[in-house]
């Protein structure tokens, strides 16, 4: 079973315009999240894939992968199905560009969905982390999730779900984090596939899959990812290195 790791980095960002390359303890903070995709060791091959020249330079300078993203993209899906399509790979992990922090641990986690799934009925893994503040569970910024009894996604949404009618039942909130491992194909028929009416409702990428008839295996994880999405992250990033 063959493992990449594909890391969508696009130039613009609206609350962060460069953020990918601004200088992180010497390196571009898209430099430091490749390397720390490579120093998993979990894949075979790791890519950035960029519609950016700045992003790509700064990655083959330091002889990393780099692929050119020939369109513009509604979302990272459409962004890494462009790039694979022609790729030898079974299973493609999408890494977020913009988290240099890497959690190996839930990395492993989601490689293993598929090191396990022998019958071959699973055909995205993801991750999820439990909430408990009431403000953060109420935030349609916080996509929701909720599963089954197998931990397979039944529906994403930036509505509180469930609905917590029964008070006396303890019920359990829980956070998508943005982070897939796919199968090749499943991957390119979410790309073959407009835009669906659920997911344009919610823009919600995940919710296509499911529309489209894709299982999805959800993992749960504690770990909170440290993303860079302001210059105040950018600067918590610094102090963090330094620990």
């Amino acid at each position: 079973m063959k493992v990449i790791a594909m890391i969508p980095a696009r130039y613009s960002a609206s609350r962060f315009p460069g953020k990918l390359m601004k200088d992180l303890g010497g390196k571009t903070v898209i430099l430091r999240t490749y390397e720390a995709a490579l120093n998993t060791n979990l894949f075979d091959e790791v890519y950035v894939v960029t519609d950016s020249d700045i992003i790509k330079e700064s990655i083959t300078n330091a002889n990393g992968n780099v692929i050119m993203s020939k369109k513009e993209h509604e979302c990272g899906s459409d962004r890494i199905a462009e790039a694979v399509e022609f790729l030898d790979a079974d299973i493609v992990i999408n890494v977020q560009g913009d988290e240099p922090f890497i959690d190996k641990l839930s990395l492993e986690k989601l490689v293993d969905v598929f090191k396990k799934d022998l019958k071959k009925e699973i055909d995205l893994a993801s991750l999820k982390v439990e909430i408990t503040n009431k403000e953060d569970i109420e935030n349609p910024n916080n996509v929701k999730v909720i599963t089954d009894v197998n931990n397979l996604a039944i529906y994403f949404s930036r509505s509180v779900i469930p609905y917590h009618r029964d008070k006396n039942i303890n019920v359990k909130y829980y956070k998508h984090k943005g982070v897939y491992a796919f199968r090749k194909q499943a991957l390119l028929d979410f790309y073959n596939t407009p835009m669906t009416p659920l997911e344009a409702s919610e823009k919600i990428e995940a919710i296509r899959y499911q529309e489209i008839g894709k299982k999805i295996k959800m993992v749960e994880t504690s770990v909170e990812a440290v993303g860079i999405d302001t210059p105040e992250d950018l600067e918590k990033a610094k102090k963090y290195l330094n620990l």
